[in-house]
């Protein structure tokens, strides 16, 4: 598969990674340009190059920048084909982002990305943490396999993002419409918790609408409060612990 990943934060750079040592074409972008992306990020072969060329002759595109920059690179996708299979990984955190004032007032995350680009969208891999996505992957059939929740309101976009998903060492659990994506969005049961195939439906079912923003934004402040860098079993306790 063609595969055209912009973003090389800790998400976009560890699919970079898993993808192209998998052996799909990999074309990896990020916004300072392709002299600037770490040689660890394409030493299975991804190629370095610019967020125009990363989205040209795609099969998929996954989008892993930053919530408010959205709309900065909104303006690459006029000319994708409607068949390439966009892939959005982010998360709306608005003491890391700013405030977008839509999502504020309510309107779904993804289906905000959804208007900005101007094109569909699949939700994945927002509701991994990096340490669980670097280490945690196993082949399908793994006894107790992390899963990974998938939302699109394209049949086809969410069968190419649940491969995918698979791929990467998780099992893919269809999360229905992207209206309900907010199942999936940080400080819901289901986000960095590190459930099962069979755990994460009901997680998912059980998210609160109301709540969530709410606790989103407490953990964010007891994040910010640790004195040196959490752990992966330190983010993972954080995230559980408000659902007990």
């Amino acid at each position: 598969m063609r595969i055209g990943i912009i973003g090389t934060g800790a998400i976009g750079a560890e699919l970079a990674r898993v993808f192209s040592k998998g052996g799909h074409e990999v074309s990896v972008a990020n916004s300072r340009g392709p002299k600037t992306i770490d040689a660890d990020v394409l030493q299975f072969g991804a190629k370095a190059v610019t967020a125009a060329e990363a989205v040209q002759g795609r099969d998929v595109v996954i989008l892993s920048v930053p919530f408010a920059k959205i709309p900065e690179v909104a303006g690459l996708f006029a000319s994708v084909p409607d068949e390439t299979v966009v892939i959005d990984t982010g998360n709306y955190v608005p003491q890391r982002d700013g405030s977008v004032a839509a999502v504020d007032q309510g309107q779904v995350e993804s289906v905000w990305v959804v208007e900005q680009l101007g094109r569909p969208v699949a939700k994945a891999w927002n509701a991994v943490l990096e340490g669980t996505l670097k280490t945690k992957g196993v082949p399908a059939g793994t006894p107790d396999r992390v899963a990974i929740p998938v939302a699109a309101d394209s049949d086809a976009a969410r069968r190419v993002a649940m491969q995918l998903v698979d791929e990467t060492g998780f099992d893919p659990f269809d999360a229905g419409r992207l209206a309900d994506s907010w199942r999936q969005h940080p400080a819901t049961p289901a986000y960095c918790t590190e459930l099962t195939l069979d755990e994460l439906g009901p997680a998912l079912r059980a998210a609160d609408w109301e709540r969530t923003p709410h606790d989103r934004d407490r953990v964010m402040e007891r994040v910010a409060a640790f004195t040196s860098p959490p752990t992966l079993e330190d983010l993972l306790e954080l995230n559980r612990s408000l659902h007990r």
